[in-house]
């Protein structure tokens, strides 16, 4: 955002600068077309004073005022075409400028739907990881209680001597193999009263 407020910011001097340049161009222009009036008004004076006396002071003075005003022609003419040279850079420094700006903006639209691409994504993970701990609550919470109704029916047999501490998985499932290897019976709980 700051790259394309300050192109933007660029693109509006040289804006500004090129209808600067435009106006004096209009402006030299305007002063040419009225140095070549005066040239044609003073070439028509002269034209109108050929019969007089005087032509021949008239002659000189004339030929003196034509050098001047083709002088000054010439330099109007230089300094218009410095003026269309100006412009022209002034137009193609706009136009870089312009690109540079729709370049930015692009740049910047792109990154915000990457960003809100990302975002959907780690919304998306953090639900799954909400669901897997879910079920792996649940999951741990049945396997405790199948644990103790494991534990309950092996030492609710008769003979057998409750733990005096918590029992590892090892530790069950090495009673329930010496269970099953003395044939000794014990009254399983219905599958349907596990998840209870």
């Amino acid at each position: 955002t700051g790259t394309i407020s300050s192109l933007q910011r660029q693109l509006e001097i040289q804006e500004s600068q090129l209808r600067r340049t435009k106006s004096e161009k209009e402006m030299l222009q305007r002063m040419l077309r009225e140095r070549e009036n005066e040239l044609q008004a003073m070439s028509a004076k002269f034209c109108s004073l050929i019969e007089e006396q005087e032509h021949a002071e008239l002659m000189v003075t004339m030929e003196k005022e034509n050098s001047s005003l083709r002088q000054v022609v010439t330099e109007l003419e230089s300094k218009l075409a410095e003026q269309n040279k100006l412009i022209s850079e002034l137009q193609g420094t706009v136009s870089q400028l312009q690109a540079e700006v729709l370049s930015s903006q692009h740049h910047s639209r792109v990154q915000q739907r990457d960003q809100a691409a990302l975002q959907s994504q780690v919304e998306t993970l953090q639900h799954k990881m909400l669901q897997t701990t879910v079920a792996l609550e649940s999951i741990t919470s049945r396997f405790e209680r199948y644990r103790n109704k494991i534990i309950q029916a092996t030492f609710s047999t008769a003979g057998s001597k409750p733990p005096q501490a918590e029992l590892t998985d090892e530790e069950v499932l090495e009673v329930m193999q010496v269970c099953g290897s003395s044939k000794l019976c014990f009254q399983w709980p219905a599958r349907d009263s596990w998840d209870k």
